[in-house]
C-alpha cells in the first residue's frame, strides 16, 4: 500500500493561519527560534522528539524535548534540558538524546570554539540525567585531549548492552592532509564516555556522520570520506564485536565526486531482514539523493539508484518500519514566483528495496526542511522537520498511518 493511501495526522506543525490552525499542535513557544528535531525512542519504548530553542535574534539556544506515549498522537509539555545550552543550531549537527536502560539520559551538543586556528571550530558537549530528566549533572566535554580543539558531526547510539556509543570528527590527525578524523568511544556505566579512539583520518570535516546499532549486535558507522585527495565520497565500516575493531571502510558506491568544498549532507543507514539499506547525496555521476543497499553487511553494494528527480534534493534520511518496508526522507527546492521555497519529499520502498510510491509530504507554499523519520510500528512512521515562518522557524511533525 503507498503512503498516498495512508492518512497523514498532523499531530504538531507551524502554518500559516488557516482553517484547520485548531488540529495542530505547537511544542515550541511561539517566540522562540525552534530547529534541529531529532527523534528517538526511551528506554521502555516511548517516542521522543527533541529540539533546539533560541530567541528572536540569538545565536545560540537550549535544548528542549517532549515525549509521546501513543506513538506520536500526541506529546508531553515540553521539557527543558537546562545544561544543554550555548547550542550553536546546525541542522547537519543536530543535538541528540539517548535513553539508556538504567535510566540514564544522555543529552549530546555542539557549541562555538571561537579558535583562530580554525573559524568554523566547534565543541562537542554532553549532559547526563541519573533519574529521568529530573535532575540534570553539569555539562561535561566529550574530549578533554588539549590538542583536540575542534569536534563536530557527532551521533550517538545505544549498543545491545545497554551502553551508548558515540563518533565525532576531531581535528587530531598524524597525517598533513585536508580532513578530519573520525573518533569513538563508549560510555562506562554512569562515568560518561571513556577510551575514544581514532577509527579513521581525512574525513570529510563538514558533513553529518551517522552510527548505526542493528539488531544483530553490530556497530554500522558511514561518512563522507576523501579519496586521493579530492574525491568526497560516502563509506560504511562495521564492528562486530562491540566496537573493539571495525572493518576496513568500503565506498557503498564509487560516485568519484571530485569537489573542494563541504557539502554539507550527510549519509543515513538502517537495517531491516534484506539487509543494509543507504541512502546520501552526491554529484559525483549524477546529482542529488541515491539509494543502495548490502545483502552482506557492507561487503559489497548494489549500484545506486536515484531518489528525487529534483538535482539538489539534499539532506536524506532513512527508517525501517516493522513489517520490513523502509521509507526516505529529504528537502529539496521548489520555485514559487520569483523565490525558492523548500518542501519535503518521502520514498516508500518494499523491504528489497523495490519502489511502492514517491511523493511530498509538504506543499511548495511553505519552507520545510532538514527533516528526520522513525519508524513507530509496522504501518506508522514518524517526520519531523523544521518550518520557516517569517523571521523565525518552527519544529513540525508528521504522523502517518494506513
Amino acid at each position: 500500500m503507498g503512503i498516498r493511501q495512508w492518512m497523514i495526522l498532523l499531530t504538531m506543525c507551524t502554518v500559516a493561519c488557516n482553517s484547520q490552525e485548531k488540529k495542530i499542535q505547537v511544542l515550541s513557544h511561539a517566540a522562540q527560534d525552534a530547529s534541529c528535531p531529532y527523534l528517538t525512542t526511551t528506554a521502555d519504548g516511548k517516542t521522543v522528539i527533541s529540539w533546539v530553542e533560541a530567541s528572536a535574534g540569538a545565536d545560540t539556544g537550549t535544548l528542549y524535548y517532549a515525549v509521546s506515549d501513543d506513538k506520536g498522537k500526541t506529546f508531553s509539555t515540553p521539557q527543558q534540558v537546562p545544561t544543554a545550552n550555548g547550542i550553536l543550531p546546525h541542522a547537519e549537527n543536530m543535538p541528540k538524546m539517548v535513553f539508556k536502560p538504567d535510566g540514564e539520559i544522555i543529552a549530546i551538543y555542539g557549541v562555538e570554539q571561537n579558535d583562530p586556528r580554525n573559524k568554523y571550530a566547534g565543541r562537542v558537549f554532553y549532559t547526563r540525567s541519573l533519574n529521568g530528566g529530573k535532575n540534570w549533572l553539569p555539562a561535561q566535554a566529550l574530549v578533554t585531549d588539549t590538542g583536540s580543539y575542534d569536534q563536530r558531526y557527532f551521533d550517538i547510539a545505544l549498543l545491545p548492552d545497554g551502553e551508548a556509543a558515540a563518533i565525532w570528527l576531531d581535528n587530531r590527525k598524524d597525517v598533513d592532509a585536508e580532513g578530519s578524523s573520525l573518533y569513538f568511544a563508549v560510555t562506562a556505566g554512569h562515568d560518561g564516555f571513556k577510551q575514544e579512539k581514532s577509527l579513521a583520518e581525512t574525513v570529510c570535516q563538514c558533513c553529518r556522520t551517522d552510527l548505526y546499532t542493528d539488531g544483530d549486535g553490530g556497530i554500522h558507522i558511514a561518512f563522507r570520506d576523501i579519496i586521493n585527495d579530492s574525491i568526497r565520497d560516502m563509506v560504511h565500516m562495521v564492528s562486530t564485536d562491540r566496537g573493539a575493531s571495525f572493518s576496513t571502510m568500503n565506498r557503498i558506491s564509487a560516485d568519484n565526486w571530485v569537489v573542494r568544498g563541504c557539502p554539507h549532507t550527510g549519509p543515513a543507514m538502517v537495517k531491516n531482514k534484506d539487509g543494509m539499506h543507504f541512502t546520501w547525496f552526491t554529484m559525483g555521476g549524477g546529482e542529488g539523493v541515491y539509494y543502495c543497499q548490502s545483502a552482506d553487511n557492507g561487503q559489497t553494494y548494489t549500484h545506486k539508484q536515484k531518489v528525487s528527480s529534483v538535482p539538489l534534493a539534499k539532506h536524506p534520511q532513512i527508517t525501517a518500519l516493522a513489517d520490513n518496508k523502509i521509507m526516505l526522507v529529504w528537502d529539496e527546492p521548489v520555485k514559487v514566483k520569483n523565490a525558492f521555497n523548500s518542501r519535503v519529499g518521502f520514498q516508500l520502498r518494499d523491504g528489497a528495496g523495490k519502489v511502492l510510491d514517491t511523493g511530498l509530504l509538504t506543499p511548495d507554499s511553505v519552507y520545510a526542511s532538514y527533516p528526520v523519520i522513525k519508524g513507530l510500528d509496522g504501518n506508522t512512521v514518524l517526520v519531523a522537520y523544521t518550518q520557516r515562518e517569517g523571521e523565525l522557524q518552527r519544529v513540525c511533525c508528521m504522523r502517518m498511518s494506513e
